[in-house]
Formats: structure tokens, sequence, C-alpha cells
């Protein structure tokens, strides 16, 4: 009987000390089917269509397109912001994926093009222009 009381002493022990070391998984914010297509939109919109190069994931028809729009839309379900998204889909895809690309050193060139082709432009109708003039 004593042995029995004993038992039932440090099991209730170990029960109750052992509670408080589980973990709930935090659930994801309840977010209105609304909340989610309006958020997906403005993410799709900036993510580029792998196929289609110059159309984004929201515009394209392409069935990737279709896959890409879906698994936006679940991370968004599951909570994450749309920086969380497109990061994730840049560090899947590459900065390909994104319609504008990050400035960083090896884009410098890429943005900077346009000026220095209108420079050169410039440059080139003003050389003309001198030598009709003389």
């Amino acid at each position: 009987m004593i042995r029995q009381g004993l038992t039932a002493i440090i099991l209730s022990v170990f029960i109750t000390f052992s509670a408080p070391a589980q973990e709930t998984m935090p659930e994801a914010p309840i977010i209105s089917e609304q909340e989610i297509e309006k958020r997906a939109r403005v993410v799709g919109r900036a993510l580029r269509c792998v196929v289609c190069q110059n159309q984004s994931i929201e515009d394209s028809n392409a069935s990737l397109a279709e896959d890409m729009r879906t698994l936006v839309r679940a991370r968004i379900r599951d909570g994450q912001t749309n920086e969380e998204v497109i990061d994730y889909m840049q560090s899947r895809y590459g900065d390909f994926v994104l319609l504008e690309p990050p400035v960083q050193t090896n884009t410098y060139l890429l943005w900077a093009a346009p000026f220095l082709l209108l420079l050169a432009g410039l440059a080139w109708f003003m050389r003309l222009s001198r030598r009709k003039q003389s």
C-alpha cells in the first residue's frame, strides 16, 4: 500500500513538472481570403515569371507562374510577411525572379547602362553637329 502511494506521488510529480516542458506551436494568424488575395497580388507583381521573362507571375498564363502564385498564397496563409515570401522566392530562383533587380556590385552596369548610353548618344550627337558647323 505504501509502495503504491509513493509510486502515485512520484508519478504525479513527474506529470506536473513535465507539462510546462511541452511547447505548443504558435498558430499562423488567421487572415481572410480577401487579405491573402490582396497581398498575393502585391507580391505577384514584384516577381517575374521565369518562363515569360518580362511578365509578372500575376500577368502570366504559364503553368510555372500558376505554381508560383499557389506557393505565394500558401506562404502568406502560413503567416509570412510579403518580404519573407519575396526573400524565399529570391533564394529559390535567384535575383532573376525579381522584376526590380537589387542594386549590388554585380549589377552596377545594369543600372548605369541607360545613363551611359544616353551620355554616349549625346556625345555622338554633339560631335556630329560640330562637324556639320565647320
